[in-house]
């Protein structure tokens, strides 16, 4: 063990203390570019003093008589950092202080634990140990020189399930080749549910397991590509569960607490090579989170949309003028939902269409309310009787006739945060995305960076009790209207600030307008209304009601000073166009304060070939709406049930236009975003925008914990990619 003192007599020989005092001492941590200027000059300036000749030649001979002990010339060592504040209870630094594995030669030695050093002021940890309030002047650390297990399996075992909180249980997840892929995320492992009473193997899940990570005999890293036979092969044999599981007893039992402990396989022996606090855990399901068993009773079939069970009296309602028939707890039954549904969906305990995938209406509302949703069930209206009790398990996608004997209470909704201790700290930021008031200050309350997309259509439901802004013009109720939206937005405002908020102005297609109060008076029938009369086209078209909605963002920003609300313009098609919306908003008065952020939506493809025209006129960012780019770009329409298979943020095409947007628009100076609903359901998407250097990803409340663990570990894989092109010997881990 290399110890703090060490680390602290390296600090008063090269005079180092004092400097990096003083540039953390007034540091805004929250100006990125700031922080990463600090980070990188501190880091070089630790990773260029000398290390003190006595603190070497020490580490030369602990090295040697660790190598000798092993019978070989220069033992193989995994170098782990251990900062004085970490892997506590509440602040674990997972992954941010740095790890080596496979360094040989003593030399190696000092200078992986010299940037085992120098991770101590990396910028996400600098910004983690700030939010935790944690004081610079005793902040230390010590490192950690073990001799290297040349795994054939390895992973982690956690002494309680750490999304349920499940004390009676051991969770293992493993795979082939050195821990570090299961430990970073990047193979998807084995996972093992074992009884702590008598070690019974109560869930097993064998994933595929796309390769494995070796060592080669020069001690260099290599990735072998595993057959279709050796993935879909379990890595652990049900005697290697239990002796896992059976260490993991006595593991718990020594510190009193949760842990979460990195364990390895060589020659068929199990070695531990860490141990530290769980962190974070989830609820204790209730009895409605069961598991519920397929059978008899099955009434429909459909995509499970929004996770989760519920029971209660179904209500099949052919349009939303039919709303008064939910009752808080019942079951919403429909075709499809659209904006003006949404005072019933609120009341719904679960909500059941016959159409839409994961991006209709229904499935994001769900998402943001936290209640189950199944969709493109087909036929649901015609098979699910009114007024009939019935049970929604939307993690299968079943709706079963009556009240399952499984589900004995009622699942709550999923809008408290789950997790007992702090999210990892990540430089892409995380935002939300959000539409409801009710639920502002309790998601500010959340691990998230801001608001990335502010629905203004849900506070003009709301507002304007479903009637058509423009019935409201008629009536002279123009400035009411604008005060009462002003009214909404300070409620998000006041919640998230000193956060940002990105609201979008109104994009109600024409036949959603339709079915507000008055709406069949001022709105055309459109055949396709998905590219119809809306987005800045709109805006252009009609001033007055855009001016409404300008004149509620400056009053929130200047009358209540809440200067973290910001614009987003959506669906723009042309140039033109926008440049037109772009003189509406400097009529407002908005563009003449500095500080004030005006973001454009790409949804539209023509804006990728534009970037740079959009930038000279001040924008400040754009914000990718992959639903709208996906249907766009492969010609799907998003809301068809049947075009479903097509419509796939994944494909290669669109993946191209989101990779393109994000490099395009930093070559000319604008920040990029996306918030449309592919990152919150698929994970690998996330993993690329971090990738290609997005700077913000906003999702659905249900998806922020998960969606900030991704990108910590996309993050991380990134960092251990730039560590071996710099030094290839190296492999950086969780720390």
């Amino acid at each position: 063990m290399v110890t703090s003192d060490a680390f602290n007599g390296f600090l008063r020989q090269s005079g180092l203390r004092d400097q990096i005092l003083a540039s953390l001492r007034n540091l805004d941590v929250n100006d990125t570019a700031a922080l990463d200027g600090v980070a990188a000059e501190l880091q070089r300036a630790v990773l260029a003093a000398e290390v003190p000749r006595q603190t070497v030649e020490e580490i030369h001979h602990a090295y040697r008589e660790l190598s000798q002990s092993s019978g070989v010339g220069e033992e193989f060592v995994a170098v782990r950092s251990s900062a004085t504040a970490e892997d506590r209870p509440h602040t674990s630094f997972a992954g941010m202080n740095e790890t080596f594995l496979n360094v040989r030669g003593a030399d190696a030695v000092v200078e992986a634990v010299r940037r085992c050093w120098a991770s101590l002021y990396g910028a996400r940890v600098i910004f983690y140990r700030r939010e935790q309030g944690l004081a610079e002047e005793g902040m230390s650390i010590a490192v950690a020189v073990q001799k290297m297990i040349n795994s054939e399996k390895a992973g982690v075992l956690f002494t309680e399930n750490p999304a349920t909180g499940d004390e009676s249980v051991l969770v293992i997840e493993s795979s082939f080749g050195l821990g570090d892929a299961v430990v970073s995320g990047s193979v998807q492992p084995d996972y093992f549910e074992v009884r702590k009473k008598d070690l019974a193997i109560l869930q097993r899940r064998i994933a595929h397991k796309s390769f494995a990570d070796l060592r080669s005999e020069s001690g260099e890293n290599i990735r072998r590509e595993l057959s279709d036979a050796e993935a879909e092969a379990p890595s652990l044999t049900d005697e290697e569960v239990r002796a896992i599981a059976q260490l993991g007893l006595r593991i718990g039992e020594h510190y009193g607490t949760p842990q979460d402990v990195e364990w390895a396989i060589e020659g068929g022996q199990v070695y531990i090579v860490q141990s530290r606090p769980v962190t974070a855990t989830g609820k204790a399901a209730t009895s409605a989170e069961e598991e519920t068993a397929p059978g008899d009773g099955i009434l429909v079939r459909g995509l499970g949309a929004s996770p989760g069970i519920a029971v209660g009296r179904a209500r099949v309602l052919a349009s939303a003028t039919e709303g008064a028939r939910v009752q808080e707890g019942d079951i919403l039954v429909t075709r499809m939902t659209a904006p003006d549904w949404a005072p019933v969906m609120r009341r719904a305990a679960a909500i059941i269409t016959d159409e839409g995938g994961m991006t209709a209406h229904a499935a994001i509302v769900s998402r943001e309310l936290g209640i189950p949703c199944i969709v493109g069930a087909g036929n649901a209206t015609e098979k699910i009787p009114d007024g009939e009790i019935v049970t929604v398990d939307a993690r299968q996608g079943i709706v079963y006739r009556g009240k399952r004997a499984e589900t004995a209470a009622q699942q709550p909704r999923a809008t408290a945060a789950t997790v007992t201790a702090a999210p990892p700290v990540t430089a892409t930021r995380l935002l939300v995305n959000l539409g409801e008031p009710d639920l502002a200050a309790e998601v500010a309350a959340r691990p998230v960076d801001g608001v990335g997309l502010l629905r203004l259509e849900f506070l003009v439901l709301s507002v304007t009790n479903n009637v058509h802004p423009r019935r409201l013009l008629e009536q002279g109720r123009g400035d009411e209207y604008r005060q009462k939206l002003a009214e909404g937005l300070r409620t998000f405002a006041a919640a998230f600030a000193p956060r940002p908020i990105i609201c979008r102005s109104t994009d109600f297609r024409t036949n959603e307008y339709r079915g507000m109060e008055g709406g069949e008076a001022f709105e055309p029938r459109e055949a396709n209304p998905m590219i119809g009369y809306r987005g800045a086209f709109r805006y252009v078209a009609e001033p007055d009601l855009f001016r409404l909605e300008l004149a509620a963002v400056r009053d929130v920003r200047e009358k209540e000073r809440l200067t973290n609300l910001h614009l987003m313009v959506p669906f723009v098609r042309t140039l033109g166009e926008f440049r037109r919306c772009k003189e509406l908003i400097d009529d407002s008065g908005l563009t003449r304060d500095p500080a004030f952020q005006l973001w454009v939506m790409a949804e539209v493809p023509s804006i990728l070939y534009r970037l740079a025209d959009y930038a000279a006129l001040g924008t400040y960012g754009v914000s990718i709406g992959s639903n709208d780019l996906t249907q766009l770009m492969l010609g799907v329409d998003r809301d068809s049930e049947r075009l479903a298979p097509l419509f796939d943020e994944r494909d290669d095409a669109v993946m191209g236009a989101i990779r393109d947007l994000i490099e395009g628009a930093h070559r000319v100076g604008m920040r990029c975003s996306i918030c449309g609903q592919a990152p919150s359901v698929y994970p690998e998407v996330t993993e690329r925008l971090v990738e290609w250097g997005i700077d913000s990803i906003s999702v659905n409340p249900d998806a922020i914990d998960a969606t900030r663990r991704i990108i910590a570990s996309a993050e991380q894989r990134l960092l251990i990619a730039a560590a071996r092109r710099v030094n290839p010997g190296a492999h950086p881990s969780d720390g």
